[in-house]
């Protein structure tokens, strides 16, 4: 289970991560990614009143500098129970993940509707191909943290 500093949980953070941050796509799911190196004009904001056309992008809270994941999995993927096991599976795959994303990394992971048929090994390959396609992670680096 991630704990609860390593969640996005506001629709802002997922926003922020999905307008701003990088993109990248494979057959069951799509994986966007905001380094803190991306976007350095997020501190800007800390205790000030927000642009108005920055109001929907702007952090919701000060950059502590933990990697922090969230998972958008709709209803096009299944039933509940689909949704929850494919969710399950993401938030296993992605704890293994954590200990080789950059510190402060924002991460989204979209399911698409194939991902509802897919199995962890193939969801954990889709999920290392796009981490680094958007060269989060080395190329001939293991994919898993220690654990």
């Amino acid at each position: 289970m991630l704990p609860a500093a390593a969640r996005l949980t506001r629709s802002q953070e997922f926003r922020l991560v999905v307008r701003r941050g990088r993109r990248s796509g494979r057959s069951r799911l799509v994986v966007h990614v905001l380094r803190p190196d991306q976007a350095p004009e997020l501190g800007r904001y800390r205790g000030e009143a927000l642009p108005e056309a920055e109001a929907n992008t702007a952090p919701t809270r000060k950059s502590t500098g933990s990697t922090r994941v969230g998972f958008v999995v709709s209803k096009a993927v299944g039933s509940a129970v689909i949704r929850h096991r494919v969710t399950r599976r993401l938030r296993h795959l992605m704890r293994d993940r954590f200990a080789a994303l950059p510190a402060g990394t924002l991460v989204v992971v979209r399911a698409l509707p194939a991902a509802g048929d897919a199995s962890s090994r193939e969801l954990g390959a889709d999920l290392d191909a796009a981490f680094r396609k958007l060269r989060v992670l080395e190329p001939d680096g293991p994919a898993t943290g220690p654990r």
